[in-house]
């Protein structure tokens, strides 16, 4: 058992840094001149941002598995 915590602290510390880090990349495209972009791009992204997270914890608060890649686009 110790083993099996061991291999998730070690994962889900590695994971969340990740996440994190690219969280921050994100918010560099906020950078408004160097990039274009709109409310409702903004308001798409954290949708499904926050959609993620929120089932993410379902997953953990019931212990199930995703079935689905998440799959997110931006309108040219």
């Amino acid at each position: 058992m110790a083993r099996a915590r061991e291999n998730f602290v070690r994962l889900a510390e590695a994971r969340t840094k990740r996440l994190l880090k690219d969280l921050d990349l994100l918010g560099n495209l906020s950078n408004k001149s160097n990039y274009s972009y709109s409310e409702e791009d903004v308001k798409a992204i954290f949708r499904a941002v926050s959609k993620k997270v929120q089932e993410t914890e379902l997953r953990f608060k019931m212990n199930i598995q995703s079935d689905h890649e998440s799959d997110f686009r931006l309108p040219q």
